[in-house]
């Protein structure tokens, strides 16, 4: 598949970014890998508890899974440059985005913050190392990217293109729309009566949501327009759907520990969350992306 680039150059960057990173990063090394059962996973991390802190997490991207060792540079890279400025120009349209449906629905919408940082980073949920992975913190509604996920992303697991950075930041949103929702605050009491089995459960179907949230944004985005030309394309959302295979629950542990035990699925199969993410695509609306329609997982009745 050619690789497609967004187009992204010029346009609005979001003024909700703050720069914690202080020095670009080059890898010296190799990147290893390591981790036990059920903590092998790669997906986009999200605290259920607010206020809570990084022991209590229980969806890691990466989780195990050492990144390169890395020597920091005093000036900043054009590498990291641009994909800083990438990645405000996804938050921007992120921006107007969430706010047109929330507009829609007579609902005010508060735009997160993305934080870029190097190596470790606070947060309200508490501090985390770039072994987490981007994350979403509900305690202070903040987005927590280290720019350099994106070369790990392509590098390791073979989802190539800045598109495919862009639904990773995608679904780290859509987990802020969920916390708006008032999602998160219903499976944060679910969390506190029920199993960890169960609760996995829940958690698959709520990080199966974002993925659709994200799948919802891009169908908003291949209608807009930059310059006169489509800001993405066909090619663009093949690199998305490549990025949610290669980060299935059953994809990377078969990878890891060469079997799956699905009761410790958190953020579900390859095939769910690219199920998922068309779907968003298809419908590009909040109706269909009730994830929790199935009786034992329904929020309505088990709340």
């Amino acid at each position: 598949m050619e690789e497609k680039r967004m187009r992204w150059r010029g346009d609005r960057q979001s003024t909700n970014v703050e720069d914690r990173s202080g020095s670009s990063r080059r890898p010296v090394g190799k990147m290893a890998t390591g981790g036990g059962l059920g903590v092998i996973l790669i997906a986009v991390i999200f605290f259920f508890i607010s206020g809570g802190d990084l022991s209590t997490v229980t969806d890691t991207l990466g989780g195990g899974i050492t990144p390169a060792t890395y020597e920091t540079e005093n000036v900043a890279s054009k590498e990291y440059t641009e994909q800083k400025e990438f990645a405000a120009v996804v938050f921007a349209h992120l921006e107007d985005y969430w706010k047109q449906e929330f507009d829609a629905r007579n609902e005010t919408y508060q735009n997160p913050k993305l934080v870029l940082f190097t190596d470790s980073v606070n947060s309200a949920c508490g501090q985390a190392t770039s072994q987490v992975g981007p994350f979403y913190c509900p305690a202070d509604q903040n987005v927590y990217l280290d720019l350099s996920f994106a070369d790990e992303l392509s590098t390791k697991y073979g989802a190539t293109g800045d598109y495919a950075m862009a639904y990773v930041i995608a679904h780290e949103v859509g987990h802020h729309v969920q916390n708006q929702l008032g999602i998160t605050n219903q499976l944060d009491k679910i969390r506190k009566r029920v199993s960890e089995t169960e609760y996995n459960q829940y958690s698959v179907r709520l990080e199966l949501q974002a993925d659709y949230l994200a799948g919802c944004f891009s169908k908003y985005l291949a209608g807009q327009t930059y310059q006169g030309q489509p800001i993405i394309e066909e090619g663009d959302i093949e690199e998305a759907i490549t990025a949610a295979n290669a980060i299935g629950d059953d994809t990377l542990q078969k990878e890891y520990q060469g079997y799956v035990v699905p009761d410790s699925f958190t953020h579900g199969t390859s095939q769910q969350r690219v199920d998922w993410f068309k779907r968003g695509y298809k419908y590009g609306d909040l109706e269909h992306g009730n994830t929790f329609n199935e009786k034992k997982l329904d929020l309505a009745t088990a709340a």
